[in-house]
């Protein structure tokens, strides 16, 4: 099969490229993985520079060859090979383990597939300790700009270092990415109408990926929660508030959700507990990583109207959130995020937890977010010895530089640790 015509659209450049070419040298087996139409078909055609067949299951003949006659498929198509929506035949799996075992050829079988939720446990069943596994979202503001800045850092020498190459923008402008959303295929189509592109993604979203989970029986009580879902990006994680406005039971709003997280539609962040902090709210807070989607299913119609609209702060949160989010991704790292509230309401909208230092993060749809950086003292307590005794000593932590994400149009010092972050600086 010829590689999908999409791969000859304008190629934005990825930053997750060298990851994928890391783990193509060190696994024999290469997932990536990630929402639909985040392009992953794109970047691994790409990447391949027209080295390697390509099949797609989404075709119904591949598909059957795979699933009834899956050692003929892989000698019809032999390593090296993209092979293209993969969860639709797991039966090639054991298949591709042997092939791997009996070769020992790193980067012989790329796969792709955007049913994470099918896909991931077939895959660490059948391939464990010969897999790496890339998670793809949609483009990254410094994927659209060409910067490709590394994961975010509220180190100020990075920061200032960042500043020579970024592209600054205006309100409207960071409004406008907002409403965009980050899918690909808005970028290499200029003019695209994003409503009928949201639409079509939410349909296909339902219908060939939420349909086959057999824990989603009804797609339009499915779809009222992902409009309700979205309308709560950004704050606690309320199960039986999900449950009740779409007319669910709670554990199946909890199914739902761990739905949404799995396809990669949903990130969580979980809260920051250390024995030296007391009374600490234990949910987990929820993000859309995609924000154009978030606005689509939440009705705004357009970025002007967005921005003046009471869900500003909230898109303007999500939309920082997730671009850090993806700039630890795109390096191939977990995120190591996580935000912090107490019973008091004191709260940090994000903390960085890096070699045993936490940098707190404050996301303020402001220009002069003045107080922002109020909270962050919470954290002391992690960083005083009197609170830890030798059984406790490993939990103590650094207070690194803290920053607020923020519209400002330039970096600039709140105090002598704290900075003052525009959001084009992610």
């Amino acid at each position: 099969m010829a590689y999908p015509k999409e791969s000859a659209t304008m190629y934005i450049t990825r930053k997750i490229e060298a990851a994928v070419r890391r783990i193509s040298r060190t696994f024999p087996v290469l997932m990536a993985t990630g929402p639909r139409q985040s392009g992953k078909t794109t970047l691994l055609a790409h990447l391949s520079e027209g080295g390697r067949r390509y099949v797609s299951l989404d075709d119904p003949d591949d598909r059957l060859f795979a699933k009834t006659e899956p050692s003929a498929f892989l000698e019809r198509y032999s390593p090296p090979v993209i092979i293209d929506e993969i969860q639709y035949a797991p039966e090639i799996l054991p298949y591709i383990k042997m092939h791997a075992d009996r070769h020992r050829t790193n980067g012989a079988f790329w796969l792709a597939g955007s049913q994470m939720f099918h896909m991931m446990k077939n895959v660490s069943e059948s391939l464990a300790g010969r897999v790496g596994i890339v998670n793809l979202f949609g483009l990254s503001n410094s994927e659209i700009s060409g910067t490709l800045f590394d994961a975010f850092t509220a180190d100020k020498g990075e920061l200032t270092e960042r500043l020579d190459s970024a592209r600054r923008m205006t309100l409207p402008e960071v409004f406008g990415r907002i409403h965009s959303g980050s899918m690909p295929r808005v970028y290499e189509q200029p003019g695209l109408d994003l409503d009928e592109y949201y639409s079509s993604y939410v349909q296909t979203y339902l219908s060939r990926d939420v349909r086959d989970l057999t824990q989603v029986a009804d797609e339009l009580a499915f779809y009222r929660f992902l409009c309700i879902a979205a309308a709560r990006t950004g704050t606690l994680v309320n199960y039986e508030a999900l449950s009740r406005e779409a007319e669910i039971s709670a554990p199946t709003a909890k199914q739902w959700l761990s739905v949404l997280v799995s396809s990669g539609v949903v990130a969580l962040i979980e809260p920051y507990h250390n024995n030296a902090l007391k009374r600490v709210v234990k949910a987990p807070r929820m993000y859309f990583l995609d924000t154009g989607l978030a606005a689509h299913l939440t009705k705004w119609q357009n970025a002007a109207v967005l921005e003046s609209g009471a869900m500003a702060g909230a898109f303007f949160e999500t939309y920082a959130v997730s671009e850090i989010y993806k700039s630890f991704v795109n390096i191939g790292k977990r995120p190591p995020l996580y935000y912090y509230r107490d019973s008091n309401a004191k709260e940090i909208d994000l903390i960085i937890l890096q070699d045993g230092t936490l940098f707190p993060i404050e996301i303020k749809k402001s220009a002069n977010p003045a107080g922002a950086a109020k909270h962050f003292g919470v954290l002391a307590p992690v960083a005083d010895d009197g609170n830890f005794d030798d059984m406790t000593r490993q939990l103590k932590m650094k207070i690194g530089p803290g920053c607020v994400v923020c519209l400002a149009n330039d970096l600039r010092p709140i105090d002598r640790k704290n900075w003052c972050v525009p959001v084009w600086l992610i």
